[in-house]
């Protein structure tokens, strides 16, 4: 007999769905995931990108960065989810393998990693959890000064 989810097990498998849509190139899923109540705005801060508000252009988004992706994987980690009644907040990070572009035609790029911070918001309707809001951000690389110290290169002590 097998038991019945937590709303925190469901909400963490709509964020997987989530990436798993992306890794798939699926539109159509995608359009599932994602909030349709025209009563609420949805939005998307992909990083580097301006936010994006309102479904139709948070799927078009999404549809051009599959469309121009040959190859993308998310592995993600420290994923936390938060609920409270009928929304919930993920954060995580998302561990990106993709490839990049090729430097002959009909060849394959070089593979690319990437780590980004990701917010998910969700929402619930009925008995799915639907995606409200995604907010990603890169994690930029250290600076080989920032070993140094705070007070940087050649400080007094």
């Amino acid at each position: 007999m097998s038991r019945a989810r937590t709303d925190g097990e469901r909400v963490e498998e709509a964020n997987t769905a989530l990436y798993e849509a992306v890794e798939r190139g699926d539109t159509e899923a995608m359009s599932r995931l994602w909030l349709d109540d025209p009563d609420t705005e949805v939005s998307c801060v992909h990083p580097g990108w301006p936010v994006l508000r309102g479904r139709g252009e948070v799927l078009r988004s999404y549809a051009l960065i599959m469309a121009s992706t040959d190859y993308i994987q998310f592995f993600l980690t420290d994923v936390e989810v938060s609920v409270a009644g009928d929304t919930a907040l993920v954060t995580c990070t998302e561990n990106i393998l993709s490839g990049a572009p090729a430097e002959a035609e009909g060849e394959l790029g070089p593979l690319v990693g990437q780590l980004v911070v990701a917010t998910n918001a969700f929402r619930r309707v009925g008995s799915e959890w639907k995606v409200w809001s995604h907010h990603g951000s890169p994690v930029l690389a250290g600076r080989e000064d920032e070993e140094e110290g705070p007070e940087g290169p050649g400080a007094a002590a």
